[in-house]
């Protein structure tokens, strides 16, 4: 983490800086797989929204640091948490249409990137 956000009034339940880079490890794992569980699934046909989504929700999720820590715009970035945040369910609402599974790998994302928003959004408010 850098001094600006060292700086910041962090809402109540602000994890540790130490756990960002295992959870995300984690979830990106589970991503990974769900994708690939996806396409394993899914026939050729039908693909095109689900990724058309998916591609918009990844642009989401990469956009968001350097939003939030790049351009220390903690507004902007809470803009973007809550396409991520809507994104997110839609990927997973089109996943569960061809694998259960490769949902039910997202969910533990999905909980995060709503922690994280409240994060976010936490960090709007008190600063």
């Amino acid at each position: 983490m850098n001094a600006w956000y060292a700086s910041l009034t962090l809402p109540p339940l602000t994890p540790p800086s130490w756990v960002f880079g295992p959870a995300w490890t984690i979830l990106y794992t589970l991503i990974a797989v769900s994708i690939v569980v996806y396409y394993r699934a899914r026939p050729l046909q039908g693909r095109l929204v689900t990724t058309v989504v998916l591609a918009f929700h990844l642009l989401t999720n990469f956009a968001w640091s350097p939003l939030f820590f790049g351009l220390q715009r903690p507004g902007l970035a809470l803009a973007d948490i809550v396409l991520l945040d809507v994104s997110l369910v839609a990927v997973i609402l089109l996943f569960r249409r061809a694998s259960r599974l490769a949902a039910a790998l997202l969910a533990p994302y999905l909980l995060w990137v709503l922690f994280a928003t409240y994060l976010n959004a936490g960090i709007v408010a008190l600063n």
